[in-house]
């Protein structure tokens, strides 16, 4: 039997993901109401209105059926539970790049990744890169732009 593969998540990417499917389903009501006002206007094979909320239902169920599977295999994890000297999920790591220049990551599930706001996926190259590293390790990471190398200053858990 096949095991089921745990995601590991922070508590607040739990909370996006539920909120989702909340607004999902609250969403069910008015696409079937679409659908039956469609249906009312006659001929189905070349109603576009009709085939769009058919297509827009099917979305939403199957964007439901995912974010549940997701949901159902969370672990969550608090960064503020965690200690230790490597990089780890949930850590937040200071880098330095080339220049020196700080750079600050979470290491956060790939369901939470957003780069700009300095959330990176533990499944990325750089996150990939990192895990198990300790502070004064070189770090070196091949990314479409090049291979690019970091030195790991600072690792938290907050």
């Amino acid at each position: 039997m096949a095991s089921v593969e745990k995601l590991p998540m922070l508590a607040e990417g739990y909370e996006r993901l539920a909120a989702e499917i909340k607004a999902l389903r609250e969403e069910r009501p008015r696409v079937v109401d679409a659908i039956e006002e469609a249906r009312a206007h006659g001929d189905l094979s070349e109603n576009a209105e009709y085939h769009a909320a058919k297509e827009r239902q099917g979305q939403i169920e199957a964007t439901i059926a995912d974010l549940e599977d997701k949901i159902t295999r969370a672990q969550i994890i608090d960064p503020a539970t965690l200690s230790g000297d490597k990089i780890i999920f949930g850590a937040t790591v200071t880098l330095l790049d080339d220049d020196d220049k700080p750079v600050k990551y979470q290491i956060v599930g790939p369901y939470e990744a957003d780069a700009k706001a300095g959330r990176i996926s533990y499944n990325s190259p750089l996150g990939k890169a990192l895990i198990g590293k300790k502070v004064d390790e070189e770090v070196e990471v091949t990314v479409p732009s090049g291979d690019k190398f970091y030195m790991v200053e600072k690792i938290d858990f907050i």
